[in-house]
């Protein structure tokens, strides 16, 4: 089979995070558009792609793309496609559609139509005839996406099936967490290395740290769980061995990393702890339970991330206006230390009293708007 388009989608702000991210793995032919960047791949590629993006939300393959404007155009164009490629005789495939500034404005009636052409296409392909019905649907998932922007659609199938942040160590997330993908990019878009101090004052369930040290290990993020495209045949299994050896053999467990992470609830720090075991980085991170009032900073450079708790009533936001008064009492003489807070908190700089970050990146946690402030010390 020859090239595929690859399609990496992900949260707003987040693009061009992705974007190097697929470069470092040896991808040029790109595209990058909000939500998603387009990339030329082999078939191969779609396990390599799957085991390493951290910042991105699913992998996509694309089928077609064409104009419609009627269901009669959706449905024929849509037929025309070769998913019998992809799709097997037993195969399962669910259509999901989102129509955004299009002719077509009813998801539910575009479901259907491209559910009920491919299905035609599939049973003719398989030599079913035109019994549709005799499709049993009972084998591996094949997640149809249809994506219809301004009369443009666009027809993919989800090689990922869970979402990536789903990375297979978290039993527990608490109220209101991180995503993981999200908590990859927040250390990546640091200056953090494996060789520098890292803490997180507020680590919650410590998926900051954990991503931090996946990172500074070289650990594939995708090392402990699986895809829906493992079960194609299209793709192989062989493939799929391949990529996990040969992510296992790039680990680096040779550094001793400088993880801290700090938080005042007892049951946070439990679920932090059970995480860094789950995803195999226990030993590179020290969780601890203590209140941000409580901690000393005696080291003269270092790395701060966190995402602090931020509330809805009154007496939430007097707490949280108290946690950034300290925070900025424990940093405010730390000239070489790098400071970056995600927070939903537009009032944080009025508080955090450092002067004017050096930048700030709108992006979004789950469907909360957050902002993520970013004060840059002096170099070590």
């Amino acid at each position: 089979m020859g090239p595929v388009t690859l399609i990496a989608t992900t949260k707003f702000g987040l693009e061009a995070v992705v974007k190097r991210e697929l470069l470092a793995l040896g991808f040029d032919e790109m595209r990058v558009s909000q939500g998603r960047v387009a990339f030329t791949a082999s078939t191969d590629d779609i396990p390599r792609a799957n085991l390493w993006l951290r910042c991105a939300d699913r992998v996509l393959l694309q089928v077609g793309e064409f104009t419609a404007v009627t269901f009669d155009e959706l449905y024929e164009q849509s037929r025309a496609l070769p998913w019998e490629q992809w799709i097997t005789p037993d195969g399962r495939f669910p259509v999901n559609a989102r129509t955004v500034h299009s002719t077509l404005q009813s998801e539910r009636s575009c479901q259907a139509i491209v559910k009920k052409a491919v299905a035609e296409r599939l049973a003719a392909a398989h030599g079913v005839g035109q019994a549709v019905a005799a499709l049993p649907e009972t084998g591996a998932d094949y997640g149809i996406q249809v994506a219809i922007h301004q009369d443009r659609a666009l027809l993919t199938l989800d090689t990922s099936g869970d979402g990536l942040h789903k990375r297979g160590y978290r039993a527990e997330a608490g109220a209101a967490p991180l995503t993981e993908t999200l908590a990859a990019a927040l250390v990546l878009l640091s200056f953090w290395d494996r060789d520098r101090l890292l803490i997180d004052p507020m680590c919650g369930s410590g998926t900051i740290l954990i991503e931090a040290s996946m990172i500074g290990q070289r650990m594939a993020p995708g090392l402990r769980r699986a895809f829906a495209a493992e079960r194609w045949p299209a793709v192989g299994a062989a493939h799929w061995q391949a990529a996990r050896q040969a992510a296992e053999a790039v680990i680096d467990r040779s550094g001793n990393l400088a993880l801290f992470g700090y938080d005042i609830d007892a049951e946070a720090i439990r679920v932090a702890k059970q995480n860094a075991e789950l995803a195999g980085v226990a030993s590179d991170i020290t969780f601890e339970q203590k209140a941000l009032a409580e901690l000393w900073i005696d080291q003269e450079y270092g790395i701060l991330i966190s995402n602090p708790p931020y509330g809805r009533r009154m007496a939430e936001f007097q707490e949280i206006n108290a946690l950034y008064i300290t925070l900025n009492k424990m940093m405010r003489k730390k000239k070489g230390w790098s400071v970056y807070i995600l927070t939903a908190d537009e009032k944080f700089p009025d508080y955090f009293k450092r002067g004017r970050p050096d930048r700030v990146r709108k992006l979004f946690n789950g469907n909360i708007r957050v902002d993520y402030y970013q004060y840059y010390g002096e170099r070590p």
